[in-house]
């Protein structure tokens, strides 16, 4: 052999391609997905299959599942004997399945997550629903294929006597494809096939009126009647199931929240778990205990609230919160014709109808042949006896049993299997009331014939049959429903008063982004002094909040963050707070430039106004920054890269805006000129910024009493009035504030408003922090550059002005 012929030259995509292309071929038919007919994936048919030919079945005795597992390794399924008996224990848990497939003695795992004792342990057989699944599969009723190493028959799909796709449900992924099929009611379900029979063209509303929908084995709610009827009609929906839970009064204005049904497929434990991280954590402050009291009579969840809570407001928040209700997403993907299929609720009924048409259809081709073979025997047997002097004389002249059958063939006419009847027939069955027991067998056989004929020629005969055997199937093993349904989806709303004790805090965040809540007790203890910070931090907020109020903080690149004051770390006055970054995380540039306080985003006359450095500004609806969920950030200014967002303010949008440029322009004009718009976009243009100049600072006026401080880089402060400040209109250049000098000119770093009372720190590159009194500073005019404060030299160059903030606490 050469060694081109040894190698192949392929591009490495297409190699992937095909072999990726065959593996999920595999996948998709042969193992994550049901076959629409019998609703089950082939692992779990040849579980059944291999059980029931080894005579594991219902009405003998458990057989340990490790020969099970065995078998089905052995002779169907060449794969792990963990995958088998992980879906064979599935295949008997009753929180996962709504009819068991299987029966087992032992640990089969639990509603908690628990896995189920090995093998070896455990003993199994097939229920007795399961043998409807098998029944007749002996009356070539479906194909078989040779298994993996040609050495047994294995099914294709199983005979399903009923529709078990629909009443166990089926879940699994593959490539590209996913399934999620609920459990059902097995009377409803058959009604349905039974409807559908009765009328092929019947529409999903009429199936509604006898098929409500899911029935999970766990019980529980089903909220939305609408979803689960887009399911039936597209293959595709959603609905919700909640919890059954009641609120039981205790004594001393106590009360608890029992839970007796949970949604399917949710795990108790981990369920409990979370509750009582609700607990441990704060965040639901009304439990003083959960407790899993569930026992073999049943499931069990209590929660104990303190004293005087309100148990609805309790529940509502769980029911949003953790898995009390979860929704549940129809996608029901079966193999039909050997393909992954979307399948509506009337194309599942068809595939199990066809399927069932052909079972019968089969069963009767496979009776009739039996019963023509039997009748051909029975009519030797009785030409036999009629002339059985001359039969016995010819059988006792021969020298063996196959003499005597030729013998008898060739004198009498019988054909070769009629002959080998008589030669095997006993002596004892030579009486007189045999021929009558023969007469009667064969007017029985010809009969039969004559039904199972009729089956084949007549689609309405046929029809019958099916319909009269799952009206069988339905009396013995239909079960009341379990799941109960609601058509509207309640509405959830959470009062967090309720929730969250009432109770007056100082929250604290500091430039560098540093956050905390303190008790007041902690505050006047230290008289709010003396708290922890870099020598270059400083205060942002120190305000007296309540918690049940919000925390806006806004960061340079156009963010912002959610915080509700209850969920902000406790922690006392004195010490360091904890860094916003591992609350929520931040860009590696990203700080924070302000921090507002909100007691109710319901007021429509506040709005939110923020600007940029490329001089854009805009008003948003402060309503529009409260969200539900807040682990990351939010756009609250869309700022391009490279540039930064530098204030932020609440306004009612009456007052004017002062913008103030790096290169000394200044701007005011009314935000009346300003229109709202949402908070992801970029704004409109405040002020027109010359080449290389940025915006830097923005005031918003509320006292024509204040007058404006203007701080520099190089420590030079003033303050001027605001007249000297004309109202203009937005998107001009504005008026020169500072005296443009050729050499080291002064650019603004920071402005505020101030009185001649107030007093303003000045923070330079160097850490130093420099506190003044605004009424020390002359008013001046624009063209002034003010008064040196800061040795640039020794201090450094000054990079922020700020007034220090002080919590007012109520006397």
């Amino acid at each position: 052999m050469t060694s081109t012929e040894r190698y192949q030259d392929l591009p490495l995509e297409e190699v992937i391609g095909d072999r990726f292309g065959r593996y999920s071929k595999y996948i998709i038919q042969d193992r994550a997905l049901p076959d629409a007919r019998d609703g089950l994936k082939p692992v779990q048919r040849r579980i059944l299959y291999a059980m029931f030919h080894e005579g594991n079945t219902h009405d003998k005795a458990f057989r340990k599942s490790a020969k099970t597992v065995g078998n089905v390794i052995g002779n169907y399924h060449p794969h792990g004997d963990t995958s088998v008996y992980d879906a064979m224990v599935r295949m008997s848990q009753e929180w996962k399945l709504r009819h068991l497939m299987v029966e087992m003695h032992g640990n089969n795992g639990s509603v908690d997550g628990d896995p189920a004792a090995a093998m070896r342990y455990t003993e199994a057989r097939l229920s007795s629903i399961a043998a409807e699944m098998l029944r007749d599969i002996g009356k070539d009723t479906v194909e078989f294929i040779p298994n993996f190493d040609d050495t047994e028959p294995e099914p294709t799909v199983l005979p399903s006597r009923f529709p078990n796709l629909l009443v166990n449900g089926s879940t699994g992924i593959s490539a590209g494809y996913a399934t999620d099929i609920p459990p059902h009611a097995l009377h409803e379900v058959i009604d349905a096939v039974l409807m559908r029979m009765d009328n092929p063209d019947v529409t999903v509303d009429e199936l509604m009126t006898v098929i409500k929908g899911p029935d999970f084995p766990t019980g529980a709610i089903i909220q939305g009647t609408g979803g689960i009827k887009t399911a039936y009609e597209t293959g595709k929906g959603r609905f919700i199931i909640r919890s059954k839970s009641e609120i039981e009064q205790l004594k001393a204005g106590k009360s608890q929240i029992v839970i007796t049904e949970i949604p399917y497929d949710v795990n108790k434990a981990n369920l409990v778990k979370k509750i009582d991280e609700l607990r441990l954590d704060r965040k639901l402050d009304g439990i003083a205990d959960v407790r899993d009291e569930s026992d073999r009579t049943g499931l069990r969840i209590v929660i104990e609230l303190k004293k005087d809570m309100d148990g609805n407001a309790i529940l509502h928040y769980l029911l949003k919160n953790t898995d009390l209700q979860v929704t549940y997403n129809f996608n029901m993907v079966a193999i039909s014709n050997r393909r992954p299929t979307l399948m509506s609720l009337p194309m599942l009924l068809d595939a199990y109808i066809d399927h069932q048409k052909d079972v019968v259809t089969r069963r009767s081709k496979y009776d009739i042949q039996k019963a023509k073979d039997r009748l051909h025997i029975v009519e030797g047997l009785m030409k036999a006896l009629s002339i059985l002097d001359e039969v016995i004389r010819e059988i006792r002249a021969s020298k063996d049993k196959r003499d005597a059958k030729n013998n008898i063939i060739s004198k009498f006419g019988f054909t070769e299997v009629q002959a080998e009847a008589i030669v095997s027939l006993q002596l004892y069955r030579l009486t007189n009331t045999d021929i009558t027991e023969l007469k009667k067998e064969e007017e029985e056989l010809r009969k039969l014939i004559e039904q199972l004929d009729a089956i084949l020629k007549s689609d309405k005969k046929l029809s019958n049959v099916i319909k009269k055997e799952l009206t069988e199937i339905r009396k013995q093993f239909s079960e009341q429903r379990r799941s109960v349904i609601e058509e509207v989806i309640e509405n959830i709303k959470v009062d967090l008063d309720i929730l969250v004790p009432s109770e007056e805090v100082v929250v604290s965040v500091t430039k560098d982004g540093y956050v905390k809540r303190t008790s007041i007790r902690s505050y006047s203890a230290s008289n709010g002094t003396g708290q922890e910070m870099k020598e270059s931090d400083y205060s942002l907020l120190e305000s007296v909040m309540n918690t049940q109020h919000h925390l806006l903080l806004f960061t340079s690149l156009g963010n912002y963050i959610y915080q509700p004051v209850y969920e902000l770390p406790d922690i006392r006055w004195r010490d360091l707070g904890q860094h916003i970054s591992s609350i929520v995380s931040l860009e590696p540039n990203e700080e924070i430039i302000a921090a507002i306080g909100i007691d109710s985003f319901d007021d429509e006359k506040v709005a939110v106004l923020t600007a940029s450095d490329n001089g854009n500004v805009k008003i948003s609806k402060l309503s529009d920054f409260q969200v539900q969920r807040y682990s990351r950030t939010f756009k609250a200014m869309n700022v391009k890269k490279g540039q930064r967002m530098v204030g932020v303010q609440l306004v009612t949008g009456d007052e004017d805006l002062i913008l103030f440029t790096e290169q000394a322009y200044a701007l005011r004009f009314p935000l009346t000129e300003l229109s709202l718009t949402g908070v992801r976009t970029a704004g409109v243009k405040g002020v027109n910024l010359k080449t290389g100049d940025k915006l830097v600072s923005m005031l918003v006026l509320r006292d024509d009493a204040e007058s404006v401080l203007i701080a520099t880089q190089r420590g030079s402060v003033k303050r001027i009035a605001l007249k000297e400040l004309e109202s203009a209109a937005r998107a001009q250049r504005g008026m020169v504030v500072l005296k443009e000098l050729k050499s080291n000119p002064h650019r603004i770093v920071g402005t505020a408003f101030v009185k001649p009372g107030d007093s303003v720190i000045l923070a330079t590159e160097k850490d130093q922090k420099i506190s003044i009194e605004a009424g020390s500073l002359r008013l001046v005019d624009r063209y002034s550059n003010g008064s040196s404060v800061v040795d640039e030299n020794k201090d450094g160059k000054l990079i922020h002005v700020y007034k220090e903030v002080k919590a007012e606490l109520k006397s």
